[in-house]
């Protein structure tokens, strides 16, 4: 018959952390943001706007990029303004979408962390 050893059952059997993991209201909120940008048509739309001279489009500039009608556009727009990452403005009868200072700090800061 073989006998087990039997180990030290109070040691710690993972390494520690070495920096404070997100908590559950960050990590629902981070998760919110990557939710609105996980769709390719977002992501042109942010992307749109960010290279626009002074990275502010009107809707009426996003529409035909994408090849999707206004309101569609409009919708998306909608989205990425909830999660933070655009701004509105409305002018006459356009809207214009700007890019919202610092918006892409926080994903970037998370996705760089090693």
């Amino acid at each position: 018959m073989r006998t087990l050893e039997v180990t030290d059952v109070g040691a710690a059997c993972c390494a520690p952390l070495l920096r404070e993991p997100l908590g559950a209201a960050d990590a629902e909120q981070l998760a919110g943001a990557l939710r609105a940008l996980a769709d390719p048509t977002r992501l042109r739309l942010l992307s749109i706007v960010a290279a626009s001279d002074g990275q502010e489009a009107c809707v009426c500039d996003l529409t035909a990029p994408v090849g999707l009608s206004q309101p569609t556009v409009s919708h998306h727009l909608k989205i990425l303004t909830q999660a933070g990452f655009l701004t509105r403005s409305k002018r006459g009868t356009w809207a214009y979408y700007a890019l919202a200072p610092g918006a892409l700090d926080r994903i970037t800061a998370f996705l760089a962390t090693p």
